[in-house]
């Protein structure tokens, strides 16, 4: 999950060049585009059944008045059920990685926890803030669905939290982790982080009303994550880049309604 700033000053959205790593050979992963496949449809039907569990499960003990088609509309469940489905969607990954390769999860990923995580960090929160340009340059609109995640202080601080944790974490896993080794090895890498950049804005499209304005900045978001994947070998740098991006804009919504207090504040 990636949020779009709506209220943030001007500034150069690529903000500080990471350090790159040393040259490296071709990307060389052990599992194959079906894999990678298999990966998206197992989370597309994790979150649909885990969804409809939690739903009943909701139904049953808290809102036994209430019909499961409104229990299935509240935030919380959706993130109840994507936190869930999560779980099952990382113990496939690393199943897939076992079963593929001889090395550990995070050496056939190319985790690689750069030895200094600061620039990724600073560069995720001026990315954050940068992007509000080109945000004003395009067609934003005054509602989306994901607006009925801050409905309520509780529905805000689940999001938050999840923005900064499982969202970033399995994003990265399945874009730049899976994905993108496996698109360099078919079409190479300038076509590879397009592509990338492409599936990781549309994965976002629902929730973004499929508004084309929101939908590119998450474009633009997936392209620079790509590029520091592909500059850096590392699978952590980004995950740092895309925590500290969701967390500046979690943080700023946070002062801007009183700690989540005056959700009202955001409608104005």
């Amino acid at each position: 999950m990636s949020l779009t700033p709506n209220s943030l000053p001007e500034i150069n959205p690529l903000g500080p060049t990471p350090e790159a790593a040393p040259p490296s050979i071709s990307e060389d992963p052990p599992w194959t585009g079906w894999d990678v496949l298999q990966i998206a449809v197992l989370t597309l039907v994790a979150t649909f059944v885990l969804v409809l569990v939690v739903t009943l499960g909701a139904q049953h003990l808290l809102y036994p008045r209430k019909a499961i088609i409104d229990v299935a509309k509240f935030p919380l469940v959706t993130i109840v059920a994507q936190v869930l489905a999560y779980g099952f969607v990382l113990a496939f990954m690393v199943a897939i990685v076992k079963n593929k390769s001889h090395r550990s999860f995070s050496d056939a990923i190319q985790w690689n926890w750069p030895d200094n995580w600061a620039p990724y960090f600073f560069g995720g929160v001026v990315l954050s803030f940068g992007l509000q340009g080109i945000a004003h340059l395009v067609p934003i609109p005054k509602e989306l669905p994901m607006d009925r995640f801050f409905q309520t202080t509780g529905e805000a601080w689940a999001l938050a939290v999840f923005g900064v944790t499982l969202a970033p974490l399995l994003e990265e896993l399945f874009f730049r982790g899976f994905l993108y080794p496996v698109l360099v090895r078919r079409a190479g890498v300038t076509i590879a982080i397009v592509l990338t950049a492409a599936g990781f804005s549309l994965i976002h499209a629902p929730q973004l009303g499929k508004a084309w304005g929101p939908v590119l900045v998450i474009f633009l978001v997936g392209l620079v994550l790509t590029f520091v994947r592909a500059k850096t070998k590392s699978v952590a740098a980004g995950v740092v880049m895309h925590v500290a991006y969701n967390g500046t804009i979690s943080a700023l919504l946070f002062v801007a309604t009183d700690g989540f207090r005056h959700l009202e504040k955001l409608n104005q």
